[in-house]
C-alpha cells in the first residue's frame, strides 16, 4: 500500500512539473486575424469585390468567371497569410524549444499559449475588448 501511494505521488509530482514545460504550443488564429490590420484590410477588399461583381451588369457567366478569379486571388492571398502565422509561431516555437504548434480552437486543455509571442513578432496589438456594463 506504501509502495502505490509512493508511485502515485512520484507520478503526480512528475506530472505536475511536465505542465509547466508543455512540448506543445497553442496559437489562437481566431485571436490574431481578429486583431491583424492587414488581414483585415483584406477581408475588407474581398467583400467589396464580392458587391462589386454582384452589382454588375454583366452576364451570369461573366460574373462565375470573375468570382472565380477572386475566389482564386484570395485562396494565394490567405495562402500568403497562413504562411506568415507559421512563420511567425515557427520561430516562437524554436526560442521557446516547443517540439509541437497546434490551433488553439481544437484543443481542449494544455499546451502553452504562444499567441501573444506569435502576435508580437507579427507586430500585431491586441485590440482591447470593451468591458460589460
Amino acid at each position: 500500500m506504501k509502495k502505490q501511494l509512493l508511485i502515485a505521488t512520484l507520478a503526480a509530482t512528475v506530472l505536475a512539473g511536465c505542465a509547466n514545460s508543455s512540448p506543445i504550443g497553442l496559437v489562437d488564429v481566431n485571436r490574431i486575424v481578429t486583431n491583424w490590420p492587414v488581414y483585415q484590410q483584406y477581408q475588407q477588399q474581398l467583400f467589396v469585390d464580392q458587391q462589386t461583381i454582384a452589382q454588375s451588369h454583366t452576364s451570369t457567366a461573366a460574373k462565375a468567371a470573375q468570382e472565380q478569379a477572386l475566389e482564386k486571388k484570395y485562396a494565394g492571398i490567405t495562402q500568403q497569410l497562413t504562411e506568415q502565422i507559421r512563420d511567425a509561431a515557427t520561430k516562437v516555437a524554436a526560442s521557446k524549444n516547443l517540439k509541437l504548434i497546434v490551433t488553439k480552437e481544437g484543443v481542449g486543455y494544455g499546451g502553452i499559449d504562444i499567441t501573444p509571442d506569435v502576435e508580437k513578432l507579427m507586430n500585431i496589438t491586441e485590440k482591447a475588448t470593451p468591458s460589460p456594463k
